[in-house]
């Protein structure tokens, strides 16, 4: 019966090809509309840690001077080196970690090994446990290692086998940092935090971090860092702005906390921690603490841009304006066809019969729309692609995509054409035999 109807639905639609091609057209638009903008929002509001989100935690204390400030302010997201490493000592949270990117020069102990220039970033030990670092070779450094200063780094796979040839050889072997020599111990497999959420100051996607050095080590061989950094009041000291007692804020903190009980604990731990260093001094603004976990931390940066939120609020009305003249046009056609569905009753069509014949052809036409709407959700990612947009090479349809373009073609495409099949069947045989 299905096969009949398939037959009946092409003939009608090579029969009336004007509106055939008006009703593809109209669905296509709308489906392209609709999948390149939810893509582009699915890409952007990713969760870039599943399951873990909600534990990991931000932390901002206003260190600032009185001068600009005004009550109720956002903190700086920044910590100043002394407040990190005291909050790293004394180690409240059951993990914490302190870090910062830089970009460093380096060259392997090989004969006639070539430099290179890669993206850094410094942490303390429990940065790997904390953000599910996925370890391909060897191990990352201890917090003994930390306190000792130890001259060692984790290394990714891919420049693991840019400089020794195979990953897991790199293990043992010795690098030149700005000059200096350290040790790999470890190789990451790739890794990338989409949307790149531990520290916004250096870009908020593929951030293509290759080599990780204890931060404490990377301060006792004087290295330089990048990003964002505020200073105020006397600034840098005499040693620069990544001495210790330096009023700059350059340092992101975050910790791991298990419940909102721990969280609201550890808040009232860092309002402690200020109100201390106001009453000795260092702070001169009020007590100022934000402590937000990672959903709350995109929020805040906008991950998610509020155009992207509206182009994609957009795209689905014209979605609906689509379907809408999809109907149209469909309704139009079957009572265009009155004639014939009088013909079909009167040698015995049922009504159901009738109604399922008019959904077929709506779900063909559906997804002859479905189509050509993914040609041109693909074409509109290209363009996409070629955008300057810090996040543009992420935007890919994966399988999960697809399906759901093809599974919101269809739907959408009988959902319009439940109203004309409905209508097909009220035809009266009589009245058409009548007339006929």
């Amino acid at each position: 019966m299905f096969l009949d109807h398939l037959q009946s639905a092409l003939r009608a639609l090579r029969n009336s090809p004007v509106l055939t091609l008006l009703m593809v057209l109209a669905l296509g638009l709308g489906i392209g509309a609709c999948m390149t903008t939810l893509t582009v929002f699915k890409v952007l509001s990713a969760d870039p840690i599943p399951g873990k989100g909600h534990l990991l935690h931000e932390v901002q204390i206003d260190a600032g001077d009185l001068i600009g400030y005004q009550p109720g302010q956002e903190p700086q997201f920044q910590l100043t080196r002394f407040d990190a490493e005291a909050l790293l000592r004394e180690a409240k949270a059951p993990r914490q970690t302190l870090m910062s990117g830089a970009q460093l020069g380096l060259v392997s102990e090989a004969p006639g090994a070539e430099p290179a220039f890669v993206r850094a970033r410094y942490a303390s030990a429990d940065f790997f446990p904390m953000f599910e670092a996925p370890l391909l070779h060897g191990r990352a450094w201890t917090a003994e290692e930390d306190r000792e200063a130890a001259r060692v780094v984790v290394i990714g796979e891919r420049l693991a086998a840019q400089l020794f040839g195979e990953p897991a050889a790199a293990v043992g072997q010795g690098l030149l940092l700005r000059g200096q020599r350290v040790q790999v111990i470890g190789v990451l497999k790739p890794w990338k935090l989409n949307p790149h959420f531990i520290d916004f100051t250096n870009g908020g996607f593929e951030v293509n971090t290759e080599l990780w050095l204890p931060f404490s080590s990377a301060m006792a061989m004087k290295f330089g860092r990048s990003g964002m950094m505020n200073c105020w009041g006397d600034g840098p000291t005499a040693d620069g702005p990544l001495a210790l007692n330096a009023k700059c804020a350059w340092v992101q903190y975050w910790v791991e906390l298990p419940n909102a009980a721990a969280a609201a604990d550890y808040k009232h731990y860092l309002e402690r921690y200020s109100e201390a260093q106001r009453s000795s001094g260092r702070f001169q603004r009020p007590v100022n603490v934000r402590l937000r976990n990672v959903p709350e931390v995109l929020e805040h940066h906008k991950a998610v841009p509020d155009d992207v939120r509206l182009q994609t609020f957009l795209a689905f009305g014209f979605f609906g304006v689509c379907l809408v003249n999809m109907a149209g046009l469909l309704l139009a056609k079957t009572l265009r066809r009155a004639g014939e569905i009088g013909v079909r009753r009167a040698l015995g069509a049922s009504r159901q019969t009738v109604f399922n014949q008019f959904l077929v052809e709506a779900g063909l036409v559906g997804l002859l729309g479905t189509l050509l709407g993914l040609l041109l959700a693909l074409a509109g990612l290209w363009a996409v692609r070629q955008g300057p947009s810090s996040y543009a090479q992420l935007v890919q349809m994966d399988p999960a995509q697809l399906g759901l373009t093809l599974l919101l073609g269809l739907s959408a495409a009988l959902l319009a054409g439940l109203l004309p099949a409905w209508r097909a069947t009220l035809v009266s045989p009589a009245l058409q035999l009548k007339v006929q």
